[in-house]
């Protein structure tokens, strides 16, 4: 049986005194990390030289940083609503600062996006992997310890715990340590929040060597709020949601794509009429798509994705994902979600919850394995993920930029690509917004060419923006970029359609038809406004944690930060915020905000900049 400890600086004691001081500690992704264990590791490490220490994770977790004085007004708050008691990871700071001890490493296969962009060590060391490979990467650096957050249940007078949100990667290293191929320390740290999931990640006490487990180490689990879901996002998710097939089976990446798309599919299913409405106006052409689904779910779908997200939830609640795999519907490797979604597992029956199985990531991403069975389950697939970038010849750029620096990872996504090629039926949708914008500057997402791709071009399937969908497998070059051009921002075609002619991969004739030359935000916006004041494509379909007068300062907030890179706009928000009589909604957002009575002259501009931009983001 396990050690049992009530301080993190103890059980730390013990780990070293069992394996020593050359510490090689595996941490899962994201949720999963024994925070206090991983703390005092880190502390030991740095008062002690001798002790050399290296931590192999990803998804570092960190708290947002407000940046400026708006920011911090309006995210403070909510940091410590939300992540108040969640207990900073010490390593992240001096990491990125460069001021690791030299004894000391971080290696990491999967960043949060965008938050280790030009910090030199993270960047120097991390592993690009794909998420099925990370376990082997970990035994072949000769892993000696892994620490994991668990949950804690009692069943006939003996403790099991659960590995919950993190089966990924634990269950590929304990398969290999009962093989004999890998020797190290399972140790634990209960935590009240998670959700105790069944399935194989629910172990007896005697796989762990030690468990730390007491009040004062219990800490509220890390809770991003779910974003809200702008106009691109939803059309890209419902651009998706109409190649879904009935009786077939779903995967789903994180974020506002996925709940654009979940929420897509409710719409087709409990209002057919109207989500052939919504595609109508969507479609850039008088006709839809031949290959357009449209069909309500009578067989419903089968879920087995990397990621098990509240989007999932949502579609088990509207009778969509009900198609059963060995009384399954719904298999994941790890999850991430708001605290609704974290006490929404938490209150499941027993009957509930069985139905959805925590697995390795080799299962979820790969074929190996039992593969007639994954091949009878896995009935035309959906591989629905999201991307930065795509070329005209369809390669997808996901992960990085092409100087070399690193924006998250490759992940599953070219597990789940490999998938799509490998199933019959299967098809992979890689999801983008047209434009970014960068500089002051709105930029095309579709380019002719870049300096590093994640999914080659050979691997080129199914690509969509907010303007539609690019169905690229098995098409010529001059196919492929006709039908890239077509699915691009207008503003941008021509330009890379020169391109495209001048390397001699498009005819000098060739012109973008006509229908296709009106791809603008606005035509999107249009088409789905009926469906936005129905309040059939809400910004947060699955429910907020911020709350109502937060909700409706997020928009003013994100025209005033759009305003900013533009700086010409701001003298004429200026002057709108201070001729204008705010109502009483919008002295409850200034009121959040502390510029209800505004007593500086920066307090009184910022008052007048967010009253107009209030008025503009109710104008719609």
């Amino acid at each position: 049986m396990p050690k049992l400890f009530s301080d993190p600086e103890a059980i730390a004691e013990d780990i070293i005194g069992d394996v020593g001081s050359n510490l090689v500690v595996g941490l899962p992704l994201g949720l999963g990390k024994a925070n206090h264990i991983v703390n005092a590791l880190y502390a030991r490490a740095s008062a002690d030289p001798t002790i050399k220490l290296v931590f192999f994770t990803a998804l570092t977790l960190e708290k947002p940083k407000p940046k400026n004085l708006l920011e911090r007004r309006f995210i403070a708050p909510v940091i410590e609503r939300l992540f108040g008691g969640y207990p900073d990871l010490t390593y992240a700071e001096p990491l990125r600062k460069g001021a690791l001890p030299p004894n000391i490493q971080v290696i990491e296969f999967f960043f949060l996006a965008g938050r280790w962009l030009h910090v030199p060590f993270a960047q120097q060391h991390y592993i690009s992997a794909n998420y099925t490979h990370a376990a082997s990467y970990l035994l072949a650096r000769g892993l000696n310890v892994v620490t994991q957050l668990v949950a804690r249940r009692i069943v006939d007078g003996v403790a099991r715990y659960s590995l919950s949100c993190n089966t990924d990667t634990t269950l590929e290293m304990l398969r290999a340590r009962r093989e004999g191929r890998a020797a190290f320390k399972l140790v634990a740290q209960v935590n009240s929040e998670l959700p105790f999931m069944p399935g194989q990640g629910d172990l007896p006490a005697e796989e762990f060597s030690a468990v730390l487990d007491s009040p004062a180490t219990d800490f509220p689990l890390f809770a991003p709020p779910s974003e809200p879901i702008g106009d691109a996002k939803y059309a890209i998710g419902l651009h998706a949601a109409g190649l879904v097939r009935d009786g077939g089976s779903l995967q789903i990446g994180i974020g506002q794509v996925g709940d654009a798309l979940a929420q897509g599919l409710i719409v087709r299913h409990r209002d057919n009429a109207q989500f052939c409405g919504i595609m109508k106006r969507l479609s850039p052409v008088a006709e839809t798509s031949p290959a357009l689904e449209t069909a309500s779910f009578e067989a419903g779908l089968y879920g087995v994705s990397e990621i098990l997200t509240e989007a999932f939830l949502g579609l088990i609640d509207a009778g969509i994902l009900k198609r059963e795999v060995d009384g399954v519907v719904l298999h994941g490797a790890f999850f991430l979600g708001p605290k609704s979604f974290y006490r929404a597992l938490r209150e499941m029956t027993a009957s509930q919850i069985a139905r959805i199985q925590m697995m390795p990531v080799s299962f979820t991403n790969e074929l190996y394995g039992d593969e007639d069975a994954k091949r009878r389950a896995r009935l035309d697939a959906r591989f629905i993920n999201s991307a930065m970038m795509a070329t005209l010849m369809g390669a997808v750029i996901s992960d990085g930029l092409e100087d070399g620096q690193v924006v998250s990872g490759v992940g599953g996504q070219y597990n789940f690509v490999a998938q799509a090629f490998a199933l019959r039926g299967a098809r992979s949708i890689l999801a983008l917004e047209a434009t970014r914008q960068a500089g002051g500057k709105i930029r095309s997402n579709v380019l002719w060419r870049y300096g590093h791709e994640t999914i080659p071009r050979h691997l080129r399937d199914v690509i969509v923006t907010e303007y539609g969908t690019a169905d690229l497998r098995g098409k010529s070059d001059a196919d492929v970029i006709a039908a890239m051009l077509a699915v691009a921002d207008s503003r941008f075609q021509a330009e890379l359609a020169r391109e495209a002619k001048d390397a001699g991969k498009l005819p000098a004739h060739f012109e973008i038809p006509a229908a296709y030359r009106e791809n603008f935000p606005e035509r999107i916006a249009a088409a789905l406004k009926p469906a936005r004041e129905a309040g059939l494509l809400p910004s947060f379909p699955f429910g907020s944690d911020f709350t109502e007068v937060e909700q409706r300062l997020i928009p003013a907030l994100q025209i005033l930060q759009d305003a900013q890179v533009t700086p010409l706009r701001l003298p004429g928000m200026l002057w709108q915020g201070l001729t204008r009589s705010p109502d009483a909604a919008d002295y409850d957002c200034l009121a959040r905000l502390g510029l209800d009575a505004p007593a500086t002259w920066p307090e009184r501009f910022y008052r007048a900049l967010v009253s107009a931009a209030l008025a503009r983001s109710r104008a719609g």
